[in-house]
């Protein structure tokens, strides 16, 4: 079982990371949060990109 997703630019879970949070796609700064990859996406590029949250159990790799 993989263990927790963490930020790729600082290394820490949603929890704990003090990056300034932006989305990698657009960079709008509204209701972004970590993603399964390690990135932050906004609602609507993560919609699209179909990304699950980093929290979201049963994410596909």
């Amino acid at each position: 079982m993989p263990g927790p997703v963490v930020c790729a630019m600082c290394d820490k879970t949603e929890e704990h990371c003090s990056c300034e949070k932006y989305c990698t796609i657009c960079k709008g700064q509204h209701n972004v949060r970590l993603c399964a990859d390690g990135l932050h996406y906004c609602p609507d590029c993560r919609e699209a990109c179909d990304v699950p949250l980093a929290n979201t159990r049963g994410y596909r790799s």
